[in-house]
């Protein structure tokens, strides 16, 4: 997906094209969706509306968290939070557009909340072909399901990756969004048609802003 900036003029030197790739964030309610958006972002997290129509034709409003990292000067990821209801549906498929690749954001300490879970991954997953990982968010509860443990119970295929995050680290979420990106690199058919080069300066970007970028918690 192509995002044209505008046009240069007399007094504004000229502008290149910029690529923008999305990802989008689900999982089920309070999973931390909007706290790994907000620790991944290199501006504040922002709220847009999304329009739509419900499954009964209704028309549909819905706020969804924002987030942007600039990879350079022709190249953003776009962070969209997507909730997991039935009643969104219309919004994925406005989201997918462009679609980089998912997160699947689950709570390792909420076991009644695994087969919604599981749920959301097959209803997106019908959806679109974009590569995807599952993030085990709150390894470090007491209750914590082990990663492992997580797996059985989600049923992910093998090929899947599974790994633990801790939603306000930026470090960590940046670690699951590497993870995102080999998958992507090791698979074909992206659907955002972004290059082997982009990626690999995503990837180099999520590795650089770990380390020097720490979130303020």
């Amino acid at each position: 997906m192509i995002a044209k900036r505008k046009a240069a003029s007399p007094t504004c030197p000229p502008q290149t094209a910029v690529e923008i790739v999305k990802i989008l964030v689900v999982g089920p309610y309070a999973s931390g969706k909007s706290t790994f958006i907000s620790a991944a972002s290199e501006l504040p997290t922002t709220y847009t509306e999304v329009h739509g129509l419900s499954e009964t034709k209704q028309p549909v409003s819905v706020a969804t968290d924002f987030g942007r990292i600039t990879v350079a000067d022709d190249l953003v990821l776009y962070l969209f939070a997507a909730g997991g209801r039935r009643r969104l549906d219309f919004m994925r498929e406005i989201l997918k557009v462009g679609l980089l690749g998912m997160v699947l954001l689950v709570d390792s300490a909420k076991p009644e909340a695994f087969r919604e879970a599981n749920s959301i991954r097959e209803r997106y997953t019908a959806y679109t072909s974009a590569p995807y990982v599952v993030a085990a968010n709150f390894q470090h509860h007491p209750n914590a399901w082990d990663v492992h443990d997580l797996r059985v119970a989600l049923r992910l295929p093998a090929e899947v990756p599974l790994v633990p995050v801790d939603a306000t680290d930026r470090a960590s979420v940046y670690a699951a969004l590497r993870t995102l990106l080999y998958r992507v690199l090791s698979l074909s058919g992206i659907e955002s048609g972004a290059s082997p080069a982009d990626l690999a300066a995503a990837q180099a970007k999520l590795s650089l802003g770990a380390a020097t970028h720490p979130v303020q918690v």
